[in-house]
């Protein structure tokens, strides 16, 4: 596998520069000393899930520096997270992957044991139906920030979402639930009202997801064989929706008892890298109208808005949004998990735009004509996962917990897609 060899020896070479950046950090908070937490009120015990995610260290951050005890849990593959090297996690703890049948039990041994107050989940594609099923087991022990088990199907499900948002009379794209290729070849695109459609997957799929080839096909025989290529049946259903024009936006919502607590709006693209708040007015209010009735939990939509200003909603993944990391600072987010009764909050107007800085770094290698574009973006941003006083996570995330899932797919000789230091993986074909 000489592209995993490659990127090892790339890592290894980035290593001086970043030992030397946490060193010098770990010194200017030794003589500087480092921020005490905020004295809560009613201190918690707060349990954070999805350990190797970025988001998962932003909330651990939010939640200890605002004076609460933080246990980060995650599965054994991802045990070397570098997010459990933080100086905001007090505690960290192993739980077997949410689809195991035990994962649910796990987190109530842990919940007991560590006497936790409130669950966060910070949720995989996959997990978020396991932490909703968990949230019943949870029930009476502990508060869990996270969408009922039918609620959290109805939007996970594109087909579902899109019912849902039109009943509450939201614009939402012609969506069709597809379990058969044989209902695209059939399908009569001269009667439909859009002229474009796509096919996506209602399963979260790392691979297809970014496959937008536009319906119909210049040909039926075309259409037909595009349709057969894809992995369509009545165990792995897909849509087929009205391709919908416009500038795209991504959104995460925290919402407690259907009242919006955090709210943050970016521009989106097909692999979100970078996060800087928008005002879109429309957008917000189809947002708001929308997670109303959902209860409590943690909402990310995916919004278009066309050219004649109508906002339409493309789908719903019900957990947290990496764009949570626009929050850094700000003093009202962890009330805002935690506390009924707080006003809803956005970034600060003095939040700087995120990014990852190794990610970066490879744009500027794979493609050195956008380097001052790079440069202006770390110029003028903030990396997501770096702290001066909290300097280690970003050592370990680039050079143990990257590192060391590199070397496992070498070992078993597995491919891989791409590196997500953003979500501490290596997106791998039927990943998660």
């Amino acid at each position: 596998m000489p592209r995993t060899v490659g990127t090892l020896a790339l890592l290894t070479s980035a290593l001086p520069f970043n030992l030397a950046l946490t060193t010098v950090a770990l010194l200017r908070s030794a003589v500087a000393g480092r921020p005490r937490p905020a004295t809560a009120a009613a201190p918690r015990t707060i349990l954070v899930s999805g350990g190797k995610m970025t988001k998962a260290l932003q909330l651990a951050r939010t939640f200890h520096r605002a004076g609460h005890r933080v246990v980060l849990v995650e599965s054994s593959r991802y045990r070397l997270t570098g997010h459990r090297f933080s100086r905001d996690v007090d505690r960290f703890r192993i739980v077997p992957p949410p689809q195991s049948p035990g994962y649910a039990a796990a987190l109530l041994r842990i919940v007991k044991e560590e006497q936790v107050d409130v669950y966060v989940p910070v949720c995989s594609p996959v997990a978020s139906r396991h932490d909703a099923d968990a949230k019943e087991v949870l029930a009476g022990h502990c508060e869990v920030v996270h969408l009922d088990p039918d609620t959290l199907r109805t939007v996970d499900d594109k087909d579902g979402f899109a019912r849902l948002a039109a009943s509450l009379g939201l614009d939402v794209p012609d969506t069709h639930r597809i379990t058969d290729a044989g209902q695209v070849a059939a399908f009569d695109f001269a009667a439909a009202p859009g002229d474009t459609y796509v096919l996506k997957s209602i399963a979260y799929d790392p691979v297809h997801r970014l496959d937008l080839t536009p319906l119909p096909r210049p040909t039926a025989a075309e259409t037909a064989a595009f349709a057969a290529s894809k992995p369509i049946s009545e165990a792995n259903p897909w849509i087929l929706q009205e391709f919908v024009r416009g500038e795209e936006f991504c959104t995460h919502s925290t919402v407690r008892d259907g009242r919006q607590r955090v709210y943050g709006c970016c521009a989106s693209s097909a692999f979100q890298l970078n996060y800087a708040m928008v005002d879109e007015p429309a957008v917000a209010e189809w947002v708001r109208r929308f997670v109303a009735p959902l209860g409590t939990g943690q909402v990310s939509l995916d919004l278009i808005r066309t050219d004649d200003g109508r906002v339409y909603g493309i789908e719903c993944n019900p957990r947290t949004h990496s764009a949570i990391t626009m929050f850094d600072g700000h003093p009202g987010l962890a009330d805002a998990y935690l506390t009924d009764g707080t006003e809803q909050i956005e970034p600060l107007p003095s939040s700087r735009p995120t990014y990852w800085l190794y990610h970066e770094l490879w744009r500027m290698l794979s493609r050195p004509a956008s380097a001052p574009e790079r440069l202006r973006v770390i110029a003028r941003g903030r990396d997501a996962i770096f702290d001066w006083s909290d300097p280690l996570p970003f050592l370990m995330v680039h050079h143990l917990q990257i590192p060391w899932l590199l070397v496992g797919n070498l070992v078993r000789l597995k491919d891989w897609i791409r590196i997500d230091f953003n979500i501490g993986k290596l997106v791998e074909p039927a990943g998660d």
